[in-house]
């Protein structure tokens, strides 16, 4: 396969504390690659060094010579002046395609921003900034693109296109993403930042963890032969003083080889919340006849409910149908037009909002922030824990809590902020896009902690594997006022969507047949030959079985079953797949558009 990226002895520290050091690392064509790691270990920081926004100590990094490359940070460079529209469209070395705005005009109306060659881009909420950077890189049509969270600030629908989009396009990917089915869907590789360290898996998510629990075996299975070896050279340390001479200088180096093997902590991940809920009564709340507008924009419409106790329910939609504003109505930080919020005595809310991560004063240390809130914390009844210990529960080593706040990453600030909600025992959780920027181990803490809370919760977000580890049933905002309550997980909703979706399309097939039944087949003996029509059969024929022979090679190449000679002549079958699939996919396109 074709090199694009060659990385030699990558060392980068911060200060004191190393990040990764010694990484020796090839991305080549074909590759999509998904970063996963804990907050604050580096990977921000390493696709910054790729894309040469940021130094590092040592080391070699190559990209092949024509490469276009393409990168999404967290916080894309703009002029505030400038127009949407010129800030997406591509400049003419980017693409020779004569109508570049129109292209970037489709792209930025499909991310949901409208009149682009009108608004400014100082004028974009944080959420449409950050989709109109992701357009622009994707319009750039790069060979090798890089993303940092793409998939923040995107509602539902716009994050399964964009996993469709990077599915079927032939473009080599590095993304930092903690969106479990996007990398389950799109990557065919996953890379992990563990103990300064990278390691490589060579399949999608599913496999990662299979293959990452068997890594930690290993490890702890080694680490219990290092400690045993230890103890046998600390007992020769101590008894033979008169043998250090330089015959036994080998074994001194190796005594102390093995005491820092020896410290290695493999037990950092397996960190559960145990902080109990308030007791909650039978009333939780109840709303009767609420609705909401703002000016001819409808939000609410005669809404009720009656919530039950330990319910968990998601609130789904596309950006701007209401979801944030109903939570606002909830706490009673708006008023409705109409009908009213009936709250239980016994509610003790819990709010995780956007805008509560802006609260911390940065000059605080960690612990300090955290102190001022409650020095101990009551887990229960007969437990209380105290700051120090609760702020390890949410991965927050004791050097970690000494940390000034304006030095922690944004992860970590979300990982504070939710430490900071949970401390006060809540029984009601109110949670507002509680995943963004949260590393894949913290979110797991979270969905076992919410799992077995004994209270309510509201959650709104976009990250379909925690919504369906999570809730009961979903309130689908439609628009318009309109709230459907669907009873079940996500998948299940979007499974019953795709079935009416597909029922739908086939009644409206029979009205055209019945209304015109030889409609099609006059339109498709007009405009496309009898050659062109087997050409069309043959075409996806050939697609169908070049698909399945890629999804047998992949599966071959990640079992680990390959010797290098069988590995490399996969690898140039899928290089040729690949193209056939390609051109295939162009020509059958261009006989679709003929045939209408």
């Amino acid at each position: 396969m074709k090199s694009y990226l060659q990385i030699e002895n990558l060392t980068k520290s911060i200060g004191d504390r190393i990040l990764f050091a010694d990484i020796t690392l090839g991305i080549f064509e074909g590759d999509k690659i998904g970063i996963i790691a804990r907050n604050g270990t580096g990977k921000s920081t390493f696709l910054n060094i790729l894309a040469g926004n940021e130094d590092y100590d040592s080391g070699n990094i190559v990209f092949t010579n024509g490469l276009r490359v393409g990168y999404l940070s967290q916080t894309p460079p703009m002029n505030p002046e400038m127009t949407v529209l010129k800030y997406a469209t591509p400049s003419p070395n980017d693409s020779e395609d004569w109508n570049r705005e129109d292209r970037a005009r489709s792209m930025l109306q499909l991310f949901k921003i409208d009149n682009p060659e009108k608004k400014l881009m100082k004028t974009l909420s944080g959420g449409q900034f950050k989709r109109a950077a992701l357009a622009k890189v994707l319009l750039q049509e790069p060979d090798f693109l890089m993303l940092d969270e793409p998939t923040n600030h995107l509602d539902i629908e716009m994050i399964e296109w964009l996993e469709n989009y990077l599915t079927r396009k032939r473009v080599t990917l590095l993304m930092v993403t903690h969106d479990r089915y996007f990398l389950e869907k799109v990557c065919n590789k996953i890379l992990e930042i563990d103990r300064e360290s990278f390691y490589t898996y060579e399949g999608n998510y599913d496999y990662y963890l299979q293959k990452r629990q068997e890594r930690m075996e290993n490890m702890t299975a080694e680490l219990a032969k290092v400690r045993n070896l230890l103890r046998t050279e600390l007992d020769w340390m101590r008894r033979q003083p008169q043998a250090r001479g330089s015959k036994a200088k080998y074994r001194i180096d190796n005594f102390y080889e093995l005491e820092k093997r020896s410290k290695v902590n493999l037990t950092e991940k397996n960190v559960e919340l145990n902080v109990k809920a308030e007791y909650i009564g039978s009333k939780i709340f109840e709303a009767v006849g609420v609705s909401k507008s703002f000016g001819e924009k409808k939000i609410l419409d005669d809404f009720n409910y009656i919530f039950a106790r330990y319910e968990k329910v998601g609130i789904v939609g596309d950006n701007g149908v209401g979801k944030s504003t109903f939570i606002k109505l909830l706490l009673g930080e708006l008023t409705p037009d109409a009908g009213h919020f009936d709250i239980g005595q016994t509610v003790r809310w819990g709010y995780y909002s956007q805008e509560g991560i802006t609260g911390f004063d940065e000059k605080k240390k960690v612990i300090d922030a955290v102190n001022e809130i409650a020095e101990e914390i009551r887990i229960d009844e007969k437990t209380k824990m105290s700051s120090s210990q609760f702020l390890n529960h949410f991965l927050f080593s004791p050097e970690t809590q000494q940390k000034y706040i304006y030095k922690l990453s944004g992860g970590e600030r979300r990982r504070l902020y939710l430490a900071t909600v949970l401390m006060r025992n809540p029984n009601f959780l109110i949670l507002d896009e509680p995943t963004n920027d949260l590393d894949i181990v913290t979110l797991g803490i979270l969905e076992d902690y919410l799992a077995r809370f004994r209270g309510c919760v509201i959650v709104v977000s976009h990250d379909r594997f925690f919504l369906d580890r999570i809730v009961d049933h979903l309130f689908v905002f439609k628009g318009d006022g309109i709230v459907k309550d669907f009873p079940g997980d996500y998948s299940t909703y979007r499974h019953c969507v795709a079935q009416e979706e597909k029922q739908l399309r086939e009644l409206q097939n029979e009205k055209e047949k019945t209304s015109n039944p030889v409609r099609p087949e006059r339109v498709r003996k007009q405009k496309l030959s009898f050659k062109e029509n087997k050409e069309k059969e043959q075409l996806e024929h050939d697609l169908d079985t070049w698909e399945k022979e890629k999804g047998e090679l992949e599966r071959k190449m990640s079992s680990g079953e390959m010797s290098v000679e069988e590995i490399t002549k996969a690898g140039e079958r899928m290089r040729e797949l690949l193209e056939m699939i390609d051109s295939g996919e162009i020509r059958l396109l261009e006989l679709m558009e003929k045939e209408g």
